[in-house]
């Protein structure tokens, strides 16, 4: 089993900056990929960005240039930095870690925090 502790969620305003945290602990495979998915309310859960055991990293169009993800191998942690963020990008986000092995994937979710920009 895998744990993921998200932090870093709060009220902020348009244009502002938050940045969120989410560190794993338990059976973590050598190779893994970790993730932000974002759900609001009466959506399904969409992906944010992406990024593999290389540093390659993915984000859906609607945050390009504003997100940042980012990871520290050494502490099987992901970061989420956001900048200009509008009230569009209010959800509760997901951290997500999948297990990559020789013939299949295990994901694992954390418990989601809240995302609130408004004024």
């Amino acid at each position: 089993q895998v744990q993921l502790v998200e932090s870093g969620g709060g009220l902020v305003q348009p244009g502002g900056s938050l940045r969120l945290a989410c560190a794993a602990s338990g059976n973590i495979a050598s190779i893994y990929t970790m993730g932000w998915y974002r759900q609001a309310p009466g959506n399904q859960r969409d992906v944010v960005a992406t990024i593999t055991s290389g540093d390659s990293t993915n984000y859906t169009d609607s945050v390009k240039g504003r997100f940042t993800v980012s990871r520290d191998n050494a502490k099987n942690a992901v970061y989420l930095q956001m900048n200009s963020l509008k009230p569009e990008d209010t959800a509760v986000y997901y951290c997500k870690l999948t297990n990559i092995y020789h013939f299949t994937q295990v994901q694992y979710w954390g418990q989601g925090t809240q995302v609130t920009v408004s004024s």
